[in-house]
């Protein structure tokens, strides 16, 4: 039997009407958790923490849409965590937070003996980040499971989400694991090696192309749940 030889676990927890995954990451050694994107059923997060015996120190933040953030206040009043999330996020948001740590590109967050490191991929949002922890990455609405979040909302920038994506298949080894921020597909996550053969949004080489379709033609060919695709 493969034991975890890391010094956390990653631990999912599927909520809402959006099918939103609100991420614990446990650092074993200081039974400290941080949540990723708090959202919509917060007792339940809770309740994960305390059976587990972890206390909720930090909270981390991918994006700042509603969707990701709706139980950041409820959190907060059983918890005097750590707010984290990018400078970059914190200005486009304008929420006010009483003493968030704000983050830029490469930054890294430490949890007891576990490194989180920030990686700055805007396209979504002009903030949004993803988190890559030893062999793993939280994605948020930057990369899910043969997509990617949209670019048509409010601070989103198409041509900004084809450099993010490249960053991430680029920068990461193949076997990464990823963990998105919504169960858009049949399977919960995957790897950057599998999104870089089958999802259609790391195929593209000219940024002109992955524009027109992530604008005008992926929401007229393809329905959840997202499989593999070839173009």
């Amino acid at each position: 039997m493969k034991t975890n030889t890391r010094p956390f676990s990653i631990h999912a927890l599927e909520l809402g009407p959006m099918e939103n995954f609100v991420y614990m990451i446990q650092d074993h050694s200081s039974k400290r958790a941080a949540i990723v994107d708090p959202a919509w059923e917060m007792p339940k997060v809770v309740m994960l923490a305390q059976h587990q015996g972890f206390e909720i120190t930090d909270i981390l933040l991918t994006h700042s849409h509603h969707d990701h953030t709706n139980g950041l206040a409820e959190i907060l009043k059983t918890y005097d965590a750590l707010v984290h999330l990018s400078k970059a996020e914190a200005a486009f948001w304008g929420y006010q937070l009483s003493q968030p740590v704000l983050h830029e590109d490469g930054d890294t967050i430490q949890l007891g003996n576990t490194q989180i490191e920030v990686l700055h991929t805007p396209g979504h949002t002009p903030g949004s980040v993803c988190y890559y922890l030893d062999g793993h990455v939280i994605t948020g609405d930057t990369l899910f499971v043969y997509a990617c979040g949209r670019c048509d909302l409010d601070g989103g920038n198409a041509e900004q989400m084809y450099h993010s994506l490249k960053k991430l298949g680029s920068a990461l080894p193949p076997e990464t694991v990823i963990h998105p921020g919504h169960h858009y597909a049949h399977n919960p996550s995957s790897t950057i090696g599998e999104q870089l053969e089958g999802n259609p949004f790391m195929q593209f080489d000219k940024i002109a192309d992955f524009v027109d379709y992530r604008l005008y033609q992926h929401d007229k060919q393809r329905q959840t749940p997202y499989s593999s695709v070839k173009l």
